[in-house]
């Protein structure tokens, strides 16, 4: 039986890949979580999971190397998507130590356990998807853009400890593909987004709190931030399905991409967007907050996907305005259910 472990399960990325290798595989998908990972977004599959219906949860940590090495020598999966990662941008500039222990050390020690059973295992070549991230790319001015869009050979100038955590999980992934053969690529996915996002995130954080405003919980203010960045987006649901065909179309070990959808706005325009769906669009006031304001930010991230989608074929399928009431529709049932913090 076909075996792929996804780290960061819990995740809105992790959880819809379980959800679409369920249903479009065979395979027995493996989980890696930490003990205090909030289940919310896996709690539709705890029931499979007590059953052990090709849905199986091992406990680890990025932070802790041993406990890579016992899930990597226990179940030997055949394919590998590193999801997990400390991936609030903002919260990285509070946490910056831990931000990069997590995403490069994490990640070092998660293919070094791979590295190692290779090394043991001589017939063991499994497929790995390192997620790295479209805000490595961070700032570039706009006469440095090229005319289609970021390429994968544009520099890096990350814009936040995040990003340059990215930069190095980024490098790793082709690293490791090149120094010991081992079957890694790398993907820098642009905004994606849809039910089960965090919070933290502007899109998310703007359906959340129209959800409370027509609820009556808070008063008829959306609190942001920058709003004059721009973003291309894509569904979640998309990326997923991109990350499954990345290591199932003819896998270049070291290779890397970018990914990304295709609808490109300003911040301002996707909140527009989501309170245009509102019961009350009427009646909101957007209202500027310093402390959602990032000391500096990314922006212009419109992204030249030719790369990946002439290698495998994957093109967006889900639109933009069908994300966006998605995203708004699973924060009123979240709302509704009492499931969430404050705005």
């Amino acid at each position: 039986m076909t075996r792929a472990l996804i780290t960061g399960i819990t995740g809105m990325v992790g959880s819809h890949l379980a959800d679409f290798l369920l249903e479009n595989t065979d395979w027995d998908v493996y989980g890696v979580c930490r003990w205090r990972s909030p289940l919310d977004n896996v709690e539709h599959l705890l029931d499979r999971v007590n059953r052990k219906d090709r849905v199986f949860f091992d406990y680890a940590d990025l932070n802790d190397e041993m406990s890579l090495i016992t899930v990597i020598k226990k179940v030997k999966p055949d394919y590998v998507f590193h999801l997990a990662a400390q991936s609030y941008p903002l919260t990285s500039f509070t946490a910056p130590i831990d931000t990069l222990n997590t995403n490069i050390l994490g990640t070092c020690r998660l293919l070094e356990a791979i590295h190692l059973q290779m090394e043991e295992d001589k017939d063991y070549h499994p497929i790995i998807h390192v997620c790295a991230s479209s805000e490595v790319f961070g700032r570039i001015p706009k006469e440095q853009k090229p005319e289609n869009g970021i390429n994968e050979e544009c520099r890096f100038h990350p814009a936040s400890p995040y990003a340059i955590s990215k930069v190095g999980t980024d490098l790793l992934g082709r690293y490791y593909a090149e120094a010991y053969g081992m079957t890694v690529m790398t993907t820098r996915m642009f905004t994606h987004t849809g039910p089960r996002r965090g919070d933290v995130f502007h899109e998310s954080t703007f359906a959340k709190q129209i959800a409370m405003i027509e609820e009556g919980m808070i008063e008829p203010k959306v609190m942001v931030g920058n709003l004059e960045s721009l973003r291309t987006y894509a569904d979640v649901r998309d990326a997923v399905r991109a990350y499954y065909m990345l290591v199932t179309c003819d896998p270049i070990p070291g290779e890397y991409y970018n990914i990304g959808g295709s609808y490109t706005c300003l911040v301002k325009d996707t909140l527009n967007t989501l309170i245009s769906f509102s019961t009350k669009k009427d009646e909101i006031e957007i209202v500027t907050d310093p402390e959602r304001l990032r000391p500096i930010d990314a922006d212009l991230q419109i992204p030249d996907c030719s790369k990946f989608k002439a290698h495998t074929g994957w093109e967006p399928q889900i639109p933009y305005e069908q994300t966006m009431k998605d995203l708004l529709d699973y924060w009123r049932e979240r709302v509704k259910k009492g499931k969430f913090l404050t705005r």
